[in-house]
C-alpha cells in the first residue's frame, strides 16, 4: 500500500533564517519531520524509533511544493520518498518502527 501527500514548507519557518541566507534551502531535518508527521496522520498506531537510511539528492527551496509518499515495505519498517513537482526525488529512505505487536 502507498500513501501520498503534498507538503510545502513555509518560507518563514524558523529553521530557514540561518540556513544559507539569502539562498534558503530547507534542512534535511525538516524534511524529515514532515516524513514522521505524515506517517503519525496516516497511521497513527505506528511509532518510529530509527532512520537507518536516507538519501537526500537535491535541494528544497521554502514554498517549493513536494510530495511524500510513504509505502509499506514489512512489518517493522516503511520506505519513503520526496518528489518535486516536476517529478525529481529530493530524498528517499527507510523508517523503522516499534514492535506494538505486544
Amino acid at each position: 500500500m502507498m500513501n501520498e501527500k503534498q507538503r510545502v514548507i513555509a518560507a518563514n519557518h524558523p529553521s530557514l533564517a540561518g540556513h544559507f541566507p539569502g539562498h534558503p534551502i530547507t534542512p534535511g531535518i525538516v524534511i524529515l519531520d514532515e516524513v514522521i508527521q505524515m506517517l503519525a496522520e496516516q497511521w497513527p498506531d505506528r511509532q518510529p524509533i530509527g532512520i537507518p537510511i536516507v538519501k537526500f539528492l537535491a535541494p528544497l527551496r521554502p514554498e517549493q511544493p513536494f510530495k511524500i509518499r510513504i509505502f509499506e515495505s514489512g512489518h517493522l519498517r516503511v520506505r519513503f520518498e520526496c518528489i518535486q513537482e516536476n517529478g525529481l526525488l529530493l530524498a528517499q529512505g527507510y523508517l523503522l518502527l516499534a514492535d506494538t505487536s505486544n
